[in-house]
């Protein structure tokens, strides 16, 4: 009784349709982070800033 050989990597079909669909852009999701947080920090500073003038 023989079995064929199974494949852990799947099918070549599998595999293209993987291929094809790409890999998300992760990119966008931490730059995007960075600019907000810059921007709060530039925010934040800028309001004590304009109250230590104004004491």
């Amino acid at each position: 009784m023989s079995e064929t050989p199974n494949d852990p990597a799947g099918t070549t079909h599998q595999f293209k349709t993987f291929a094809s669909q790409g890999q998300p852009d992760k990119s966008a999701g931490p730059s995007l982070a960075l600019i907000v947080g810059i921007v709060a920090v530039v925010a934040i500073v800028a309001i004590i800033v304009v109250a230590l003038m104004l004491m």
